[in-house]
């Protein structure tokens, strides 16, 4: 199982049906790319709920004139088959209208912060 495509499975799931809130296990790393997400203006907010052992992520998710500001989210590197980029061959998005959440030695990014580095890492998935 993916935690991270079980995470952005349940967000296209929820704007499918115009759910608001949604609620994930929470990690690190789902924490780290909601953070991407929220500094982007893709989510409105996220909180991270201690539940004793576990922990839970409940996400607000955001809405332009009854859409969602998500239009497509999309896992590229998978268990399977991982998608590493060296930082000159960081994927553009829509002409830089969308974003590539990527992970690297420095921490999860986006991509055109991880050009800017210099650095490459693995590309976890593609925002529109």
């Amino acid at each position: 199982m993916d935690p991270i495509a079980d995470m952005l499975t349940r967000i296209r799931n929820a704007q499918a049906v115009g759910e608001k809130k949604i609620k994930l296990p929470a990690s690190k790393r789902k924490a780290a790319i909601l953070a991407i997400l929220k500094e982007e203006g893709y989510i409105e907010s996220f909180d991270v709920i201690a539940n004793g052992a576990k922990s839970d992520i409940n996400v607000i998710l955001k809405y332009f004139q009854d859409r969602p500001v998500i239009a497509k989210i999309q896992r590229v590197s998978r268990p399977g088959l991982r998608v590493y980029k060296q930082s000159n061959a960081m994927p553009t998005i829509l002409a830089g209208m969308g974003i590539a959440i990527v992970s690297t030695p420095k921490g999860v990014m986006t991509a055109k912060t991880a050009r800017a580095q210099n650095v490459g890492g693995e590309v976890l998935c593609v925002v529109e």
